[in-house]
């Protein structure tokens, strides 16, 4: 098995086929993207001179999902990055670009928390997930309570034993003229 928290490993040779130093084959621009997308890191280097390459690949990797019609940068960006590599906004743009991807999967991650478990944004959701499980714990008799609490200690006599199966008679009886 692969270490995946490690930076997978792909070595270009000089015939510019790139090669997958884990799984011992080639592989292509478009399983590079996959990687990345499944989370993740990729280092590409050159075979002969050792030169890190992953930058150029990534780049050309976004070029050709841009010019396939997958436009996630909108002109005007595209336009601010080629203006930034001339001004003195080019220490900024950096930070503020990894900031922003920051700022994007913490706010994709919280959404989708929401979306999960919609009612746990609702004021007063945990007050009324402690009054529910009160409830039911009062219903029941103690026997379904709280799942998070310690699980009951095991009968230790068999007088126990006999009073909790008379309690679980009383509460099917109870059940039962329930359903009548």
């Amino acid at each position: 098995m692969a270490d995946t928290s490690s930076p997978l490993l792909i070595k270009r040779y000089a015939s510019r086929r790139l090669y997958n130093t884990e799984t011992s084959d080639y592989v292509t621009l478009e399983d590079i993207a996959r990687f990345i997308r499944a989370g993740r890191e990729v280092r590409i280097v050159d075979l002969k001179s050792g030169d890190d390459l992953t930058r150029q690949y990534l780049l050309q990797i976004i070029a050709e999902h841009e010019s396939k019609g997958e436009n996630v940068l909108p002109l005007g960006v595209l336009t601010d990055l080629v203006r930034s590599y001339s001004t003195q906004a080019q220490s900024v743009v950096p930070q503020f670009l990894a900031m922003s991807f920051d700022m994007l999967r913490n706010g994709q991650s919280k959404v989708m928390e929401n979306v999960l478990n919609p009612m746990s944004s609702m004021p007063g959701y945990e007050a009324m997930r402690t009054q529910q499980q009160a409830f039911i714990k009062a219903m029941t008799g103690g026997i379904i309570g709280n799942a998070s609490a310690e699980p009951a200690e095991e009968p230790t006599s068999a007088t126990e034993l006999q009073e909790i199966r008379r309690q679980l008679a009383e509460m099917q009886a109870k059940l039962s003229k329930i359903d009548k």
